[in-house]
Order: C-alpha cells, then structure tokens, then sequence
C-alpha cells in the first residue's frame, strides 16, 4: 500500500499540482468544536448550506465507505499582473483565483484521473475540489509543510497563501502520524490590520458577514449600505489578506499549470449590462463570475463606480439605472448619491420596487460623504 500512495503522488505532481501530502480521514474532536463554533456565531452569513453539511463534513466515511487516507492536492494561483486590455470601462478588482477559467473545471479532470489510477492499483477513491463536505484546510493543515495562518487561509512557506486545494479521499489506511508544522505567523498582523472591514477574527476565523470576498459573490441582494465604500475597488472577491503576507510577497509568482486571462483580470463591465442571463451564462458560465450571476456582478460594478475617486463609468451608471434587476438600480441610486449627481437620483424616486425609492429617497434626504 506504501507504494500505491507513492504513485498516486508521483502522478499528482506529474499532473500539474504544486504540492501534496497525506492525511489520516479521522475526525479531530477540536477541528469539529472549532468549525461548529464558526457556525454557532452566525459568521458563515447566509451559507446555510454549511450547516447542513457539517454531520458530513465531521464524517468523511458519508462521501467515500471506509476511507482511510486523504491525498492533499494544492496548485498555486499566485499570477503575476495581467495587462489591461484596450476598450471598455475596465474598472475594479477581481480575486486572482477568479482570472483563470473556473478552477472545478480544470481540476476535476486531473482528479477523476487519479481515481482511475487509484482504481488500477486496486484503490477506492473519490475526489473533491472546494463543493464536496470536506473541511479542505484542517486536512491540509495535517498533510502540508504548511499551517493555518491568522487570515485564517492555508500558509507556505513556499506558495504563501495563493493557494487552492483539491482533495482524493481513498480506502488505503491511514498514514503515519506526523507532526504539524510550526506556525510561522509570529508576531506579523498584517492581514488583520489590513483587512477593508475586519472581517478576519482573533481565533484565525472569517466573520463572512463583512468579508469582501462572501459580499462580492456569496451575497444576495443589495449589498449592506453601510460596508459599501469599504467595498472599493473589489468587483469579485478580495486579496488583501493573502497580498500583504510576507510569505506570499517572498514566494512571488508561481503558478504553471492555471493560466491567467487578461480578460477576466481586468473585464469589461459593459458586458454585465443590457445582456440576459442565458447570454451571460455563455460568455461567462466558465469562470468565477457565473456564482454571483448577472445581476451579482453588475450590482458589484456599479459599487465599483460608486466609489471611483475619479467618478469614471458614467455610462455604466446610466445602465444601471434602467437595468430590469432591482438591485442593480438600488445600487446606481446609492453611487449618483457618491458622485453628488442629484438629478440622475431623482427619477429613481418613482421606481415600482418599493426598495429602489426609498434607497433614492435616503440618499437625497441625507447625502453621501464625498471620496478622501
């Protein structure tokens, strides 16, 4: 069996996966009490699909009968700047995992891959990538030359913390016990002081109600009123945290087996407006900008505008204020409030969506502060 983790890691590699290691699949009582923790505070926001998951997540043995040993997979998405491309409105930040084309898809073909290999040597297994109920970095915790860091992400000396995980659960027994390796945060706090809305807690947990990344994509809705210039720049996701560590600085660009579109680095959002949702879903049903959807990602455009010091995107404003998704409207009313436009507000107070007039109505009534 020693040898049929060793091809399966030898393979991995092979296949494009930067770093790998072996976790014993048994439950660790303070890994569970941590996460039900998480849960109990409410801050894994409207992800209530967690919850339900967590008897899973708890239990390995639910997704894969007599599983014993989890292969650990990490691939690097640490890009180096993409270029702007010419045209458009290309305004705002996307989360560098999200310039690649969806990574499910282009790691679930190496994963199936392994299982077929797994199955050869005589092997169950059964492989996740970020949506199957496994609690990927207390795994990776075990298996890597790694640790959680006090941004609560998964921290390398060698990757940093620009990192996604993949897992195969398989029944060989469990590997050796080895020890963790020491956390090498010290005594830094830079992802905790520099974090847009502090979202990042003392016990190394992300409170997903204020954090960018859950806002931009997981959120429904109108984005909370009151965390919308701490929004800035972001269009999908946030950096911050995993920019400013050190060891992300120190390990540079890495990444070789995703590749990074310069189109979906730097989008137009022009292309979020005055297109229906299945012509969207075509030209962007492959990437991280199909989980917030059309409207998602037009509202978080317009919050970009909104908050442009230099009040560029006009045009992307004016569709918003017509867009047939309320929220996108309810958002334009709040960035002409931004920009101290006046008369583009007003026709808003007529909107039929109760929420659109009242939003135009709260921001003449009592304005928003101009940009520092």
């Amino acid at each position: 069996m020693p040898n049929a983790r060793t091809h399966l890691t030898d393979l991995a590699h092979s296949l494009g996966f930067e770093v790998t290691g072996w976790a014993d699949a048994l439950p660790r009582p303070s890994e569970i009490e941590t996460y039900q923790g998480w849960l109990g505070s409410g801050r894994q926001a409207g992800m209530d699909y967690l919850t339900r998951q967590l008897p899973r997540r708890a239990d390995l043995s639910s997704s894969l009968a007599g599983v014993g040993s989890v292969l650990v997979l990490g691939v690097s998405h640490a890009f180096a700047p993409q270029p702007v491309p010419a045209g458009g409105v290309r305004l705002g930040r996307v989360a560098r995992y999200a310039w690649t084309p969806d990574y499910h898809a282009q790691l679930e073909p190496l994963l199936e891959r392994l299982q077929r290999e797994a199955a050869s040597l005589g092997v169950r297994a059964r492989g996740y990538v970020d949506h199957g109920p496994v609690m990927e970095r207390a795994l990776a915790g075990r298996a890597f030359p790694g640790w959680q860091g006090k941004s609560g992400m998964l921290l390398s000396t060698a990757l940093g913390a620009f990192t996604t995980l993949a897992v195969l659960l398989t029944d060989l027994p469990a590997p050796p016990e080895t020890p963790g390796h020491p956390d090498r945060c010290g005594t830094c706090r830079r992802c905790i002081t520099a974090c847009p809305t502090g979202a990042i807690g003392p016990d190394r947990l992300i409170d997903a109600r204020v954090c960018l990344s859950a806002l931009t994509i997981e959120h429904r809705g109108p984005l909370p009123w009151e965390l919308r210039p701490a929004v800035g720049e972001w269009l999908l996701g946030c950096d911050v945290c995993s920019e400013v560590c050190p060891w992300s600085v120190h390990a540079g660009p890495l990444s070789r087996l995703f590749v990074p579109d310069p189109e979906l680095a730097h989008p137009d959002l022009l292309h979020f407006f005055g297109t229906s949702e299945r012509e969207f879903q075509r030209r962007f049903g492959h990437t991280a900008f199909a989980r917030p959807r059309r409207k998602g990602m037009a509202r978080n455009a317009v919050n970009v505008v909104g908050n442009d010091p230099a009040r560029r995107g006009r045009e992307v404003l004016h569709l918003a204020s017509a867009d047939p998704a309320w929220e996108v409207r309810e958002a334009a009313a709040w960035a002409w409030g931004r920009w101290e436009d006046r008369a583009e507000v007003e026709p808003l107070l007529t909107d039929p969506v109760a929420e659109v007039a009242a939003a135009a109505r709260r921001v003449l009534e009592s304005g928003e502060p101009e940009h520092t």
